[in-house]
């Protein structure tokens, strides 16, 4: 961990740091981190203008949205200072269990955790819970983070 990155951020500090910004930034505050985990918490999940809520709410499987984000946020607070963070992609998610059918009935703040299990310059394995206030798992499970892999267009893959 940089000596000259924050221990704690709020919503815009987060923004700034991920590729993910206005109603779209779901993360409101980093609480922690190290080199291996992250602690952010959030109330965005009751807003109305949440932008994943549909006219059912805003359903469990968002909660992978906001534990990506936390995953992005780590991996800019562990760039080297001056650096561009490298850009990523969740390529998979395994293992979720979900508790609920939808989020935006329980009472905030939502505690969204990520741990680095793995990785190297081009992938990086996370595990992730979202807990409702009470520390109970709304979601968990896996995920598998690609870096730098420019992405292949429909043309390119056809031609191989």
């Amino acid at each position: 961990m940089s000596d000259n990155q924050p221990q704690t951020l709020d919503q815009a500090g987060i923004a700034r740091r991920i590729p993910h910004s206005g109603s779209m930034c779901l993360l409101e505050r980093l609480e922690s981190w190290d080199d291996k985990t992250i602690l952010c918490t959030t109330g965005t999940h009751v807003r109305p203008d949440n932008p994943m809520r549909t006219a059912s709410g805003l359903l469990s499987p968002c909660l992978i949205e906001y534990a990506a984000q936390a995953m992005a946020l780590h991996g800019g607070l562990l760039a080297a200072e001056g650096s561009e963070p490298s850009a990523g992609f969740l390529a998979s998610v395994r293992s979720v269990r979900l508790s609920v059918a939808r989020v935006d009935d329980i009472a905030a703040p939502l505690q969204v955790h990520a741990v680095r299990s793995a990785g190297d310059s081009s992938q990086i394995l996370y595990e992730f819970a979202v807990r409702d206030p009470e520390g109970r798992p709304l979601a968990e499970g896996r995920a598998v983070v690609v870096l730098n892999t420019p992405l292949t267009t429909t043309m390119e893959a056809t031609k191989q």
